[in-house]
C-alpha cells in the first residue's frame, strides 16, 4: 500500500483541476491573451503543482520511509536516499 492509498481520490481531483487548468493556458494562448495574464496563471497551475507533490512526498516520508526506518537495514538507507533525490528535484524545479 502505497502512503497516498488513503487520500488517492483526492489528489486525482486535484489534478484533474490541474489538468483544466493547463487546457486553460492552451486556451489562452489559442486567443492570444495577455502575456502577464497568462503567466499569472502558469504560475498559479505551478503552485498547485507544487502542493501535489509536497503532499505526495510528506505521504511517503510519513509512511514509506518511516517504516523502512523501522525495519533498518538496506531498505532504510534506499528509502531515504529516495527520498533526498526526490527533495532535490523538488528544490531544483
Amino acid at each position: 500500500m502505497r502512503g497516498y492509498t488513503h487520500d488517492k481520490d483526492d489528489y486525482a481531483k486535484r489534478l484533474r483541476r490541474i489538468e483544466g487548468q493547463v487546457r486553460g493556458l492552451a486556451r489562452m494562448i489559442e486567443e492570444d491573451q495577455y502575456c502577464i495574464d497568462v503567466l499569472t496563471q502558469v504560475s498559479a497551475t505551478t503552485k498547485a503543482l507544487q502542493a501535489v507533490a509536497l503532499g505526495l512526498l510528506d505521504e511517503h516520508l510519513k509512511h514509506c520511509v518511516s517504516e523502512a526506518l523501522a525495519e533498518g537495514g538496506e531498505q532504510a538507507e534506499e528509502k531515504v536516499r529516495e527520498a533526498s533525490e526526490a527533495i532535490a528535484r523538488l528544490v531544483k524545479s
